[in-house]
């Protein structure tokens, strides 16, 4: 294994988080498990990564792709998604301490306001809901067919139908952008959520954004509002990929070249769409590279607070090679099918 090991450093890294805490114990069961990394972990991985990595912006790392000069000296670059106020507050004083360029990736409809993502407001009521209904999945069976949608899995209760976050996963994959803000208006009417874990994932500021960028962050686009593209008919996907990079240009100024796709989904369309709107590079959760568009499918290593731990709970400097250097791909190989062609309904 410290042969793959070694034989892949060659190629650049880039690794994706989401927020950052001060204290993970204190989000522990409001937000999505994956969503949150402590500051404390944050500088562990930073500090793993960089002893066998240079840290590079993305710009320097697209070059390096697009120059066909990625196998060299080993280099990564860190990105954040969906623009969590709390990457403000507790990873650009890491990041600026110990010199590291990084960038963040925003959903430009929530900077500046109070909104919520909606992923992480569907978590929060199904989380709610799962606790007060006595059968959760005929519940959810019952709510969705007052919208008239029908859902194999929820009819079936499967797997998917039987805990808030699974369930979550699947309503966001299956679904629409539309049909799931009307999910989220009839779960309103039964239970709420939590103001405080919603405060705690408020996104950033403009003012934000621009002192990160005066502080070494590359701003790049993750949609207007996160919607999954491969879910949404033409005009949706490009007004989501064109809209967030037209805003982003206005209000910080010069040129916006890095989109990543909201959830790492992506298909034929909307790589054409995101090359059209004028991006350079793109970014997606997967573990390879489509030959055929290598600069708009860079592949990222996505991190949390448990992804590097060992059966007895605690960081492990090994298994954190073994993550950003893909030891586990063949036991979680992407299923998603990026090849396939969508109606332009």
């Amino acid at each position: 294994m410290i042969g793959a090991l070694n034989g892949s450093l060659r190629e650049p890294l880039v690794v994706g988080y989401h927020g950052v805490v001060e204290d993970l114990r204190a989000h522990a069961e409001t937000a999505i498990p994956a969503i949150l990394t402590s500051r404390a972990t944050l500088e562990k991985h930073l500090d793993g990564i960089g002893r066998r990595r240079r840290f590079v912006s993305l710009d320097v790392l697209g070059e390096r792709l697009s120059s066909g000069e990625g196998r060299g000296q080993p280099v990564a670059a860190v990105t954040f998604d969906d623009g969590y106020a709390n990457v403000y507050d507790h990873a650009l004083p890491v990041l600026r301490r110990k010199g590291i360029p990084a960038a963040i990736f925003v959903v430009t409809d929530l900077v500046g306001t109070s909104r919520p993502h909606l992923h992480d407001y569907l978590y929060l009521l199904l989380m709610r809901a799962y606790t007060v209904w006595r059968d959760s999945p005929r519940e959810l069976g019952r709510l969705l067919g007052l919208l008239g949608l029908r859902l194999p899995w929820v009819e079936s209760q499967g797997t998917e139908s039987a805990a808030p976050l699974p369930a979550m996963q699947a309503l966001l994959r299956d679904l629409p952008q539309r049909d799931v803000r009307r999910v989220i208006q009839v779960l309103q009417g039964e239970v709420e959520a939590s103001a405080r874990a919603l405060s705690s994932l408020r996104p950033v500021s403009w003012e934000m954004l621009a002192e990160m960028r005066r502080a070494g962050f590359t701003i790049g686009s993750h949609t207007r509002s996160h919607a999954l593209l491969t879910q949404e008919s033409r005009a949706k996907v490009l007004e989501e990929i064109r809209g967030s990079r037209q805003s982003l240009e206005r209000r910080l100024g010069g040129t916006v070249e890095h989109f990543a796709y909201p959830g790492g989904r992506f298909d034929r369309p909307a790589i054409r769409a995101v090359r059209g709107a004028g991006y350079r590079f793109a970014y997606t959760t997967c573990g390879h590279r489509d030959p055929s568009d290598p600069m708009m499918t860079i592949p990222r290593r996505l991190l949390w607070e448990h992804a590097c731990r060992n059966v007895l709970g605690q960081f492990s400097p090994a298994i954190l090679d073994c993550q950003v250097h893909g030891v586990f791909d063949a036991a979680s190989r992407c299923r998603m099918d990026h090849g396939a062609e969508r109606s332009a309904a």
